[in-house]
């Protein structure tokens, strides 16, 4: 804390180290500029230990009103408090950008989607990763007709050897990526990571953000800096930014309800190196995506309990699960304090219920028996700061130097993971923040440029 009060001043200060913020600190930090990263919950390193590794899981994405909020309906939304955000818990699944989605908004970030793709580990499984289990729901879909086929992922594969367990509470090896390798990147090119430190809101004055307030430690502390960038994810962002007198944050928002659907097998087993998410299919007319959905014990029994199968409490080993999650209608609003109130629109139920039907057929043709539904949760709320209402093409709110790069940019439902193209996004903020957008540009004026150039006065000799 001395470190920060001594320096008080910063290029950027970026409050949240989910996908967006960690990869504006890492590109910012690598082009020299002076970063701070404040991060509402634990910076402590994933433990080996595992009675601790489940403890600091509950601790960071479980604990009701901070990483498990409830909606209406009793509708559970997740999301990681921690230093990476919730790419420390997701299933490492990389979709594809919504380029089209984008460009409609003024945005392009191909250039920068094929910079992610070189520096990440994206790519389809090898045939090594894919278990019976999985294969076996691949193989039933692709029967039915269904186009059922390998999810790129966020993995260093080879790290990955037989048996190794998924990162499912976070990943102490380092076999599946995630933002807190864009924070400790970005902390070895000279940023200062201070975990623990919660913004309340930030500094404005004269229309200008100059900094913010946090707390940390029971204490209040004000630091400054040239650029501010909000990326607390779809929850915690409005919030903030509510505080500091951008009153129509966090109205009319997405959260992507899902559910799950499992039956039992008796003819092959569960294996501990079972990977969530290695294959299914994108229903995008039907507005819903399929895919095979492995879960470890604990999480594989809370699901059956919410549903009262409690005689299904220890058939882990012999489930095939597949989830079903949708793009929902736009809608709902936060509270100031980052309560979610919105409900599942009945359009919405219909989708979950087209998805089931599928699901179902492809259990039972892959031979499950005993086949239910579990409850409605929801993963990676957005859509509440959008761009094209609250946010101008370059992630600009309407206060000079306050951004935003997390899932609340997202202007339209969409109901894919957005790592990718939060990535992408973070990528895009930092060349601008730099300047180096606007270095591109002379060529394309000069083409469109409708006065001669004047010539230049002759040399006086």
């Amino acid at each position: 804390m001395e470190k920060i009060i001594q320096n008080t001043h910063y290029d950027a200060i970026i409050a949240g180290s989910g996908p967006g913020g960690a990869t504006v600190a890492k590109e910012l930090s690598k082009r020299g500029k002076k970063v701070l990263i404040l991060e509402w919950g634990s910076g402590e390193d994933i433990s080996w230990h595992p009675v601790k590794h489940i403890w600091q899981a509950l601790k960071w994405l479980g604990m009701p009103g901070r990483g498990l909020l409830f909606t209406r309906g009793f509708l559970g939304m997740v999301r990681g408090i921690c230093k990476g955000g919730s790419s420390v818990f997701y299933y490492a699944s990389c979709f594809k950008i919504p380029h089209e989605m984008l460009k409609r908004h003024g945005i392009d970030v191909t250039v920068e989607e094929k910079e992610a793709k070189k520096e990440l580990p994206v790519g389809e499984l090898k045939d090594a990763m894919i278990t019976p289990m999985a294969a076996r729901l691949m193989k039933s879909a692709n029967d039915l007709g269904y186009p059922w086929k390998k999810i790129e992922k966020f993995m260093y594969q080879e790290k990955w050897k037989p048996g190794y367990p998924f990162g499912y509470y976070g990943d102490p090896g380092g076999v599946k990526w995630s933002a807190r390798m864009q924070v400790d990147d970005a902390v070895s090119h000279g940023a200062v990571f201070v975990d623990r430190a919660r913004v309340k809101h930030v500094i404005i004055r004269d229309g200008k953000a100059e900094g913010v307030v946090f707390k940390k430690g029971g204490r209040e502390y004000s630091v400054f800096g040239s650029k501010i960038v909000i990326a607390a994810g779809g929850i915690g962002t409005p919030v903030i930014l509510r505080a500091s007198g951008l009153k129509k944050a966090g109205y009319n928002f997405f959260y992507d309800p899902l559910i799950t659907v499992c039956g039992v097998v008796k003819d092959i087993t569960a294996r501990p190196d079972e990977i969530p998410m290695t294959g299914g299919f994108h229903n995008e007319e039907e507005g819903y995506v399929i895919t095979d959905m492995a879960l470890p014990f604990m999480i594989d029994a809370g699901f059956s309990a919410e549903v009262f199968r409690f005689h299904r409490l220890f058939s882990q080993k012999k489930t095939l699960r597949i989830m079903v999650k949708i793009r929902d209608s736009l809608g709902g609003k936060l509270t100031d304090s980052g309560g979610v109130r919105k409900g599942l629109a009945p359009e919405d139920r219909l989708k979950l219920d087209r998805g089931y039907e599928a699901a179902k057929k492809i259990l039972e043709h892959a031979g499950a028996r005993g086949i239910f539904r579990t409850w409605y949760l929801a993963a990676h709320p957005g859509g509440t700061v959008k761009i094209g209402d609250l946010l101008d093409s370059n992630l600009r709110t309407e206060y000079e130097n306050l951004y935003v790069c997390d899932c609340s940019v997202i202007p339209e439902p969409w109901g894919l993971p957005p790592v990718l193209t939060l990535v992408s996004l973070g990528k895009r903020l930092a060349k601008h923040l730099t300047g180096e957008d606007v270095k591109k540009k002379p060529a394309a004026k000069k083409a469109v440029r409708k006065k001669p150039l004047q010539k230049k006065p002759a040399k006086v000799k």
